[in-house]
């Protein structure tokens, strides 16, 4: 083999170390992109966070719970049900929190609820349920009891009993049943982007019994969301079903990802604070607030 040929391996073979090589490093941001939000550009985590949870019989359940620094007399207590898949996976690391969802609507405007009688707990699912999840484990008595036993636990902690249970998307599913089933706990119930129809995941809220909610109700809904299963038109629908208050959000923006996704005007893309701080009004006052605009 002569020298020239010899070069040519030896260059071809260098390029596919370079290939495998850098591989791994451009993909590892790809991960932190699916998520939306990366733990470094957090602004939640500028405030007071903690993973709190309750050992059940064989597994636990646990609640990211975040509030003002300084703030020590809470008032209220805004329950987070992110949506699809539910899963966040929290834990600690190193005394950090760490959790997925992170680009979910109610787990990136977390901070915009706070003041200094207000701590958000954003809910996990339980850890037998980290592979699936389903919306029918949600419908069964055992998950109300969980999400119980969490808040109760979270309760005693920062002593506070007036809770409002907020879902987004298939989180509204969750905040529904999770509400349903602990009429002494939900005080209110916020469902925003709702899941109205059925999905491969599940009924949705097609299905449900709205008679069996006895807590104080508000519909929260974005004019455009984009996605096939969480229609404004169906929001109007269902409120109207329920004689319920429909909060209607315009404008925000720019969108970006699939229909269904989080940073679409599904998940109030660029009207995050302005939702958050419409629907914490209606938690003090009880007032519907007017349209939402930026």
């Amino acid at each position: 083999m002569d020298h020239r040929s010899l070069a040519l391996i030896r260059l071809r073979s260098l390029r596919i170390f370079v290939l495998f090589v850098a591989l791994p490093l451009t993909g590892a941001p790809l991960g932190h992109a699916q998520m939306g939000i990366s733990p470094a550009s957090d602004a939640n985590l500028s405030h007071p966070t903690y993973v709190v949870t309750a050992k059940r019989d064989g597994y636990t359940i646990s609640g990211l719970v975040t509030y003002l620094q300084g703030a020590k007399t809470f008032k209220h207590a805004i329950v987070l049900f992110p949506g699809y898949p539910g899963i966040m996976r929290l834990g600690d690391e190193n005394g950090q929190p760490r959790f997925e969802l992170r680009g979910n609507f109610l787990v990136r405007s977390r901070r915009h609820w706070l003041d200094e009688e207000t701590l958000v707990v954003v809910v996990d699912a339980p850890s037998d349920q980290w592979a699936t999840f389903t919306q029918q484990f949600r419908d069964g008595p055992r998950y109300g009891a969980d999400v119980e036993a969490l808040l109760k636990e979270i309760g005693h902690r920062y002593n506070v009993e007036n809770w409002t249970f907020v879902g987004t998307s298939e989180g509204s599913v969750s905040a529904f049943h999770a509400s349903r089933m602990n009429p002494l706990l939900a005080r209110r119930t916020i469902l925003t982007a709702s899941l109205f129809q059925s999905s491969r995941n599940g009924p949705g809220l097609s299905a449900v019994t709205w008679a069996e909610l006895s807590t104080e109700l508000l519909w929260v809904h974005h004019e455009d969301d984009p996605c096939t299963y969480t229609s404004y038109r169906d929001a109007r629908e269902f409120s109207q079903r329920t004689r319920k208050p429909l909060l209607t959000v315009r404008g925000g923006g720019p969108g970006r990802g699939a229909a269904c996704e989080a940073f679409t005007a599904h998940g109030f893309v660029g009207v995050e604070r302005e939702t958050v701080i419409a629907m914490r009004s209606w938690v003090k006052t009880g007032v519907i607030p007017a349209d939402v605009k930026p």
